[in-house]
């Protein structure tokens, strides 16, 4: 995961547009295995793993607590640009495989 270039995990991908809506850790556990047609599940020492880096590079912030010691996160606008950002790498991805088996079948 760098700052600006380079593939996104299908792990924090999953996790950044979960925060799109703010959630504590349990509940985007939850949302990235809904979201994956259970595909991809997340432990928790992956998910704070993962929320730590995120937390370090502001791609997400922490909102607010929920019940007595649940933390909250949310997307920042960094988080946002880097989601689009991975969007356009995948649709690149997708239209060149396309592309190129288009032309050997």
């Amino acid at each position: 995961m760098n700052e600006s270039k380079g593939a996104l995990t299908e792990a924090v991908f999953y996790i950044l547009i979960s925060l799109y809506t703010p959630l504590h850790g349990y509940g985007v556990i939850q949302n990235v295995e809904k979201l994956s047609g259970g595909r991809v599940r997340l432990g928790a020492g992956t998910l704070y793993g993962a929320i730590n880096t995120l937390l370090g590079r502001s791609w997400i912030k922490e909102y607010g607590q929920s019940g007595e010691r649940r933390k909250e996160y949310i997307i920042t606008e960094s988080g946002k640009d880097a989601v689009r950002a991975e969007l356009i790498r995948l649709e690149e991805l997708l239209d060149n495989g396309k592309r190129v088996l288009q032309g050997n079948e």
